[in-house]
């Protein structure tokens, strides 16, 4: 029965070139128009409110005063019912993540359950209201402060069964050669080491539009129906194991049937 005030943050942010509508004919940007059939006119942000469709054609306005009534206690609250270890909640349930800090009169019992959850390896599983919908969420401690990532339920995960694989079976040999190859490329994880390169190139490919310069050449298509898995997976352990030892010569070995293709990211 521990009350401890926060604030929500959000934690992450979209660097992803973002490109308007415009009509083909004359380049002009077209606009978004929230528009009334019965008025026959544009109608301002101000006098938009949600509403349901409770049956075909008929709707109930709900305004935010209206959901201040909720009888739901994770209106305002994180409210935490279980303490799990991290490992066992599969990523498959997260959705975006948020930072939580203290309040003021919050501070000291905040901190005493970061270090806490530190001490036992657990995170807190708990329910928020975000958005119009109660989610479920992963409290956990991060850096100084405490992240909070909103998960799906379990009825919101579709089942694989539509998609298995029957009757498919791999060789020892293949398998211990497939275990080299991810040993090879083994490594602690480094969030700065990866880089978004499709954002990278598109704001090349746009750099050049907009400077009338010739457009970068095409990445060439890879891959195609693999002929020798064995072979594949023989040439790729091969080249990963100089590029460790740093024998690599600049030439990277090529087979007709490569479906795999991995490489280690330098740190920028």
């Amino acid at each position: 029965m521990v009350s401890i005030p926060v604030n929500l943050y959000t934690a992450t942010e979209s660097h992803d070139v973002r490109f308007h509508l415009l009509h083909k004919r004359d380049g002009v940007r077209l606009k978004n128009v929230r528009w009334c059939p019965k008025d026959e006119k544009a109608v301002p942000w101000d006098d938009v409110v949600r509403g349901f469709e409770y049956a075909k054609g008929n709707y109930v306005p709900i305004t935010e005063e209206d959901l201040e009534h909720l009888p739901v206690k994770t209106v305002h609250t994180v409210d935490i019912s279980d303490f799990v270890k991290l490992e066992e909640v599969d990523p498959i349930y997260y959705d975006k993540a948020y930072y939580l800090a203290p309040e003021e009169t919050g501070v000291k019992a905040f901190v005493l359950l970061r270090q806490a959850l530190e001490e036992t390896g657990r995170a807190a599983v708990a329910k928020v209201a975000i958005r119009d919908k109660e989610s479920l969420c992963l409290v956990r401690p991060y850096q100084d402060v405490l992240s909070m990532e909103t998960m799906l339920y379990a009825n919101e995960i579709r089942s694989t069964n539509a998609i298995a694989i029957d009757g498919v079976t791999v060789s020892p040999k293949e398998l211990q050669m497939a275990v080299s190859l991810i040993e090879n490329l083994s490594d602690h994880f480094d969030a700065d080491r990866y880089h978004d390169e499709y954002q990278a190139a598109l704001k090349t490919l746009i750099d050049a539009k907009v400077e009338g310069a010739p457009l970068p050449a095409a990445t060439p298509e890879r891959g195609g129906k693999v002929v020798d898995l064995m072979e594949a997976l023989r040439a790729s352990v091969e080249a990963t194991r100089k590029k460790s030892s740093g024998q690599i010569d600049g030439k990277a070995p090529t087979t007709r049937t490569r479906t795999i293709s991995s490489r280690r990211r330098k740190s920028a």
